[in-house]
């Protein structure tokens, strides 16, 4: 019995560690307008001023994350490039590449 609850346990500290690993979302850093330093791992998740962001998929190629007050959309170009848009409490705008 213990065995059962423990491992229903870790079954749903695992899902609840990943609930916002969105397949398919590249790895990208960027800095948007009002200056929000934006960064994601391949699968997510998003993290917007070092906070998790609520992400989730529009299609294989488009996706959106919330979270700091602004939403992102996040579009993964034909040529993998990755083009990172916001809008919210800060100036809405084109988030710029940074280098690690």
């Amino acid at each position: 019995m213990k065995i059962n609850l423990k491992f229903l346990l870790l079954l749903l500290m695992t899902s609840a560690a990943q609930a916002n690993s969105v397949t398919g979302v590249p790895s990208f850093a960027v800095e948007c307008p009002g200056k929000f330093l934006v960064q994601a791992d391949q699968d997510g998740p998003v993290m917007i001023n070092n906070k998790e962001a609520d992400t989730k998929a529009i299609n294989d190629r488009h996706f959106e994350a919330k979270g700091s007050g602004i939403t992102l959309s996040i579009v993964l170009a034909d040529d993998d490039s990755v083009a990172v848009t916001s809008t919210g409490k800060a100036p809405n705008g084109v988030c710029q590449s940074v280098d690690d």
